[in-house]
């Protein structure tokens, strides 16, 4: 079994795409923090939601780069079952570095809200003024992205 870059953006972005939580990682004063996300992916920003106020909030103020990280599939693949250095969990793992930006416009807080729900549903959403006033919407740059398959089958000329 072996691992693999992914290097099509458009296969990036399916595993992206078929994942329902990202993890957000950032750090401040060395001190490392990491949360469970639900997001938006739109062409090369990730778009998150949150509270505007707490302990994410204060880092990613204080420090815009963030690191996240979305991982799909969990089973189990092994070479031999009796060798348990051959186990490997069969997954694809996606992670961006990028640069944070703050949205305050009414308009474009909406639109991402409708970006954010659209991960997850096809049915239409409205936002009452107060909670997208009251929401905090970040937009973060994909500066670096890269991706990898786990648990890859190896390819060999008689079996690609």
């Amino acid at each position: 079994m072996r691992t693999l870059f992914i290097k099509n953006r458009e296969d990036i972005d399916e595993v992206i795409r078929s994942c329902k939580t990202c993890y957000l990682a950032m750090s401040v004063n060395d001190m490392p923090y990491i949360l469970p996300m639900n997001f938006a992916l739109d062409g090369n920003v990730v778009i998150l939601h949150s509270a505007t106020e707490g302990r994410m909030w204060e880092s990613i103020k204080k420090n815009q780069q963030v690191c996240i990280n979305w991982t799909l599939g969990e089973d189990l693949a092994w070479q031999d079952v009796s060798v348990g250095c051959s186990y490997r969990v069969k997954s694809k793992s996606v992670i961006v570095e990028g640069k944070v930006e703050f949205i305050d416009d009414f308009d474009e807080k909406y639109r991402c809200l409708n970006l954010i729900m659209k991960q997850y549903s096809d049915r239409e959403f409205k936002f009452g003024t107060p909670a997208v006033k009251n929401v905090g919407i970040l937009k973060v740059h994909i500066e670096n992205i890269t991706a990898k398959e786990f648990g890859a089958k190896a390819v060999t000329p008689w079996n690609s």
